[in-house]
């Protein structure tokens, strides 16, 4: 009873005492023991057979390697380089497990070989020697150079460090300086879970092969400066407690970052990815410096959350950027990045609040490259956007935005009025989108319990996947049934966006707005020509001369031209502007002046002009109140005499009068006769008028929003 009693007490202390231990102690294996020059030697004697690699067996050890064990670390590093060294085939090393006590050094383990020029040590095969020639010759180039600019002498030949086996260091705890600069890793290296208590120097590295730090925890500074990455990079899930310095480095193949934590600055700037950069649902609570990055891939930071700057300032993108549901807390800076042909960067879900956070770039360009693929879900966003670029008066882009959300909107409107509706839609229609028999069947039972309130409602059926959804979505709504009047006004909204959009870019381009009224009133002043001067071919031929006509059509064709040139330069579709403007001035005045010259036109005052001008003042004046028909009291019918037919440049009137109706604006006070003038004419006259109300207030509004002054003015007051 006795004997029991103090092994149950022996229990109970042994499991309080495991119990007390610290976090980080309880991480270490309880297998691990020392490692003595015994034990040492024994394992070098017996390589670890892994995966057909031969392996050097130092697993769930304790190894001392700090300086009051100085003899046992010169036998460790000389005994183990000897083994490494003499091996003919490559044999690897694995540390995995076991915690290395003192400072680790790459330099004492692996083979010397010159850095520079053609020696190369003989031991390696003809395929090591192939792969540490990757980047021998175009280091070999920059050295070259780098002596003609400075002038300098040869200079004493570089070694370079190279381990030619797989590196395993699962698990290892490191609690020394780990140092493995200038070093070419030829075989795979494997890190996951590595815990890195101190510095860690990677700077000058070569990595032949795919490398893992999944799960490492650098818990100080962790510098990779100037390495290069041959094969697949991976630091997903990796903790970076202290700085991070990959500057200047290089990355051939795909980079993962996934779900890393980046707790101070992290320097990644001037880095080469050559393939998919991806750091999705990464977390950066210090700086993140991109700038000077070359991105030939796509570069991937779906969900990652920045608590302080991030910048990518002279970055270089040839491919998208997904920004899709980030969290950019402070600012991002992309100040001179340069995007190539197809490169944008999408913001979809963005969380960004313009009243604590900042986006730049460069002022007209940043704008252009901010993408959403649906209003839905991100109309907060956009106006947050808008209102940061207001708030920093890059106007430019702020109007961009909004062009883009009225683009979504006008999309979202043309799904409306025809996309096919999942909660009234027949079996028929649903077929002709897409959905089997049994999609079909599951989807109106679900419509019937409950009405869909989304699309996104489908995925929650069983029979319809992912893939269906991408296939029809774009063809189908989720809405309650309205009324026809509430399509006819859906229908109305879409006309006049879609004209808003074509016509003035939303009120955000000047230039496209001033090209389609320079179209305009070359057209109608052409119109008023030939209806002033080409009255009858007979009996009594009222017509131009031939050189009034080949003025008039040389001007003409001028002012197309200019037009034209405007339009096709601010107009993202320009042969929709210009058949949008098509069918607000072609349709009513051809139908106008086909029936004007369908009959004979017989009135008095035949061989004087329709229009009259002001002969008592010339001079530059707005004429926003002036209605374009003289009125009848005799005062002005004293003011106002016919324009002149026999002066050369009498052709210039009819462009004034068209400019006086549309612009609001003239050199001189032109306006239809009212006395034995044809209806057909006035009504043509009244058109443009009337148009020429749209255009000034859609001039004015374009001008509010392009005007920096004035836009301030406007938008907070």
């Amino acid at each position: 009873m006795r004997t029991l009693w103090l092994i149950g007490l022996t229990v109970w202390l042994w499991l309080g005492w495991g119990a007390s231990l610290p976090a980080d102690a309880a991480v270490a294996q309880p297998d691990q023991v020392p490692l003595t020059l015994e034990l040492l030697q024994k394992q070098l004697k017996t390589p670890l057979q892994s995966d057909g690699v031969r392996l050097i067996d130092l697993r769930r050890f304790k190894i001392d390697l700090r300086s009051e064990n100085g003899e046992f670390r010169e036998q460790f590093y000389r005994q183990l380089q000897s083994q490494l060294r003499g091996s003919g085939a490559p044999l690897g090393l694995d540390l995995s497990y076991s915690i290395i006590l003192g400072d680790l050094k790459m330099s004492e383990l692996g083979l010397r070989s010159p850095l520079y020029g053609d020696a190369i040590s003989p031991m390696l095969s003809d395929a090591e020697r192939e792969q540490l020639q990757r980047d021998r010759r175009r280091l070999s180039q920059l050295s070259q150079l780098s002596r003609s600019l400075l002038a300098q002498a040869q200079p004493v030949p570089l070694q370079i460090t190279v381990f030619r086996g797989v590196l395993n260091l699962q698990q290892t705890r490191f609690e020394g300086f780990v140092d493995f600069t200038n070093t070419f890793l030829l075989g795979r290296l494997d890190a996951q879970g590595a815990d890195f208590i101190q510095d860690v120097d990677w700077s000058e590295s070569r990595f032949g092969q795919p490398i893992t730090f999944s799960g490492a925890n650098f818990r100080r500074e962790a510098r990779f400066r100037n390495a290069i990455f041959f094969e697949r990079a991976t630091f997903n899930q990796a903790q970076f407690q202290g700085r991070v310095n990959f500057q200047s480095s290089e990355f051939q193949q795909t980079a993962n970052f996934s779900q890393a934590i980046f707790q101070q600055t992290a320097n990644l700037a001037r880095i080469q990815w050559q393939n998919n950069a991806d750091f999705a649902q990464t977390r950066w609570e210090g700086q993140a410096l991109f700038n000077k990055d070359q991105f030939a891939q796509s570069l991937f930071l779906t969900e990652a959350t920045f608590d302080k700057l991030v910048t990518f300032r002279e970055a270089q993108f040839s491919q998208p950027v997904n920004l899709r549901s980030a969290t950019i807390l402070e600012q991002a800076d992309f100040g001179d990045a340069e995007f190539s042909v197809g490169a944008y960067l999408n913001v979809s879900g963005l969380q960004f609040n313009s009243e604590q956070s900042r986006i730049l770039g460069d002022p007209g360009r940043v704008g252009r490259v901010l993408s959403v693929p649906s209003l839905e879900g991100n109309e907060t966003l956009l106006r947050n956007l808008v209102r940061n670029f207001r708030l920093l008066e890059q106007i430019p882009d702020a109007n961009q935005v909004e062009y883009t959300r009225e683009k979504l909107r006008l999309r979202d409107l043309r799904l409306r009025l025809l996309g096919t509706n999942i909660n009234t839609a027949s079996i028929q229609k649903l077929q002709q989108v897409g959905f089997t028999a049994e999609q079909i069947e599951v989807l109106v039972k679900a419509r019937i319990k409950q009405p869909f309130r989304s699309l996104t409602d489908l995925l929650k059926l069983d029979g319809i996947d992912l893939a269906t959804y991408v296939r029809v979505s774009d063809r189908l709504i989720a809405r309650a049934p309205r009324a026809s009047f509430a399509w006819l006004l859906d229908a109305l909204h879409w006309v006049g966006l879609s004209l808003l959009l074509l016509l003035s870019r939303y009120g955000t381009s000047f230039w496209l707005v001033f090209g389609v009224g320079i179209v305009a009133i070359a057209y109608f002043g052409l119109l008023f020509w030939l209806v002033d001067r080409l009255r009858q071919l007979s009996p009594h031929p009222i017509r131009p001369t031939w050189k009034e006509t080949s003025w008039v059509l040389g001007s003409f064709s001028l002012f197309l031209l200019a037009g034209f040139s405007a339009i096709s330069r601010a107009s993202d579709q320009p042969g929709l502007t210009l058949a949008s403007l098509g069918l607000l001035v072609v349709p009513v005045p051809g139908l106008l002046l086909g029936l004007i010259y369908r009959k004979k036109r017989t009135h008095s005052l035949m061989n004087s002009s329709y229009f009259v001008e002001d002969a008592g003042l010339r001079q530059l004046r707005f004429l926003i109140g002036r209605l374009p028909i003289m009125p009848r009291y005799a005062f002005f019918r004293d003011r106002h005499m016919p324009i002149l037919w026999e002066r050369n440049w009498n052709w210039l009137n009819y462009y004034d009068f068209s400019l006086n109706n549309l612009f609001k604006f003239g050199f001189n006070d032109i306006r239809l006769r009212d006395e034995h003038i044809p209806g057909l004419i006035t009504t043509l006259v009244w058109y443009q008028w009337g148009l020429g109300i749209l255009y000034f207030t859609l001039l004015l509004w374009t001008l509010s929003r392009t005007i920096p002054g004035l836009n301030l003015l406007i938008y907070f007051k």
